[in-house]
């Protein structure tokens, strides 16, 4: 009689009556080394399920930030935190009013400072700039943090004619604009930091009137990889050695009496340098290749923008979102430092405190989601800067590995009258790594839009 063994290897064993002691001895061994094999199976998949366990529990922690119980944005605040409510969110932001006393030789600016914060970053990143740039002015410093970052409220956006996103670029005009209506003044300074220059920019052609200068801080606005036109009111006095080069044209127009061999060879020089500037930032031009692509595409096809909007709006959406924060958030702010030594722990809890609250990857994937969906019909702000009248400082590190230096420096020459200051061994955040040289730098503006280097008066408190 011949049995098999269901779900056991195919065994062929002898009925009892007719088989010997060592057949029998063979089936008990059989017997017991099966029992080891689902007692070692058993024990695999309490060991995997342990380990999965494990790393479940490292992914609900994001760049150290553990992401079980998250809170209210006015739960995390500081003590001189303040909000002002717009359009139904609520504003985070800081007021800083200097009261340090002292002389200096400088005619008072009765302008406030408004400051706009980078893409990921917050009015943290302006702590340590705030009550310097606050002493030059003896006016009033605030700094706000914009839609989808910081501690401003995350709400989820009304899609209805006529609503205006809260996530997108607009909205951080109008906010912008609001503050300097609630500091009561009719102008102010307006300073951007990488992204927060474009805000800063729209902010100018939005409501030129309430603008007296802009300051671009490693601006993230894309310019011409060739500047073309030279800038009259560059340092540089001896215009007739420079050479412009078009972007949107093949002309190669010439200042001075330059001969066609001169003019052959400073060109080739000039296109030496940049194609070694190129290569040093492959990356960053990658990126911004990509997001021209991106706009490009959001504007002359509709079904692309629903198709993307809808990624941004799904649940792999959020998982990327997460991991992409979590693997590369603190590594990039690092990076972006020209001495990482000095990115100490003070800095990650800042930079990663806005990670504690609710719905922080659904504001963050709606503020992506505002880039792409945006239907204004306005030109490329690179077409229109050239279009800005007021006084303009672009300040950038010398070792800027987030935004080049030559793309400040493109700038530069394409915004009429702007004066462009590079700061020596520093990386793509001036106003936290270099405060002093920062605010020296901002002072020497001042003094020489609006100051008058012969008349010594004191600054006191109660001006602010």
């Amino acid at each position: 009689m011949v049995a098999k063994l269901t779900g056991a290897p195919r065994l062929t064993l002898l009925d009892h009556r007719s088989s010997s002691s060592g057949d029998q001895s063979v089936l008990r061994w059989s017997l017991g080394f099966l029992r080891r094999v689902v007692d070692l199976g058993r024990a695999r998949v309490e060991y995997a399920e342990q380990v999965l366990e494990k790393k479940q529990k490292k992914k609900k922690s994001v760049a150290g930030v553990e992401q079980e119980e998250l809170v209210d944005e006015t739960s995390l605040g500081d003590p001189d935190s303040l909000f002002l409510e717009l359009n139904g969110v609520q504003i985070h932001h800081k007021l800083c009013c200097s009261e340090l006393q002292y002389y200096r030789q400088v005619v008072v600016v009765k302008f406030p400072f408004l400051l706009l914060h980078g893409f990921g970053a917050s009015a943290f990143s302006w702590n340590l700039a705030m009550d310097p740039l606050s002493r030059l002015t003896s006016s009033k410093v605030l700094a706000f943090d914009r839609p989808a970052f910081g501690l401003t409220s995350r709400e989820a956006p009304v899609h209805a004619a006529g609503t205006l996103n809260p996530y997108s670029t607009s909205f951080s005009v109008r906010a912008t604009v609001s503050f300097v209506d609630s500091l009561g003044d009719e102008k102010a300074i307006i300073v951007g930091h990488s992204a927060g220059s474009i805000v800063a920019v729209n902010t100018y052609f939005e409501a030129p009137e309430r603008v007296a200068a802009l300051i671009l801080v490693c601006p993230a606005l894309a310019a011409p990889l060739i500047s073309l036109t030279p800038n009259q009111n560059n340092n540089n006095n001896n215009n007739n050695q420079k050479i412009t080069i078009e972007s949107e044209t093949t002309r190669v127009p010439l200042t001075g009496d330059h001969d066609d061999d001169d003019a052959a060879a400073a060109a080739f020089v000039g296109f030496g340098k940049f194609l070694s500037n190129l290569c040093t930032y492959v990356a960053w031009v990658m990126v911004v290749i990509l997001i021209r692509i991106t706009c490009m595409v959001s504007r002359t096809s509709s079904s692309c923008r629903k198709s993307l909007s809808a990624l941004l709006s799904s649940s792999f959406a959020v998982t990327l979102t997460r991991t992409i924060i979590d693997v590369f958030g603190l590594p990039i702010v690092r990076f972006a430092w020209h001495d990482s030594t000095r990115f100490t722990d003070h800095f990650v809890q800042g930079y990663t405190k806005p990670l504690k609250t609710k719905g922080w990857e659904m504001a963050l994937l709606e503020f992506a989601n505002a880039m792409v969906t945006d239907s204004e019909s306005k030109p490329p702000l690179m077409k229109r800067l050239s279009k800005i009248s007021c006084p303009v400082l672009i300040i950038t590190g010398d070792n800027d590995r987030i935004i080049p230096t030559w793309n400040a420096k493109s700038l530069s020459s394409v915004i009429p009258g702007s004066i462009l200051e590079v700061i020596q061994n520093c990386g793509h955040l001036p106003h936290e790594e270099k405060v002093e040289e920062f605010s020296s730098v901002v002072d020497k503006f001042l003094h020489r839009v609006f100051g008058n280097l012969d008349l010594k008066q004191e600054i006191k408190s109660n001006q602010c």
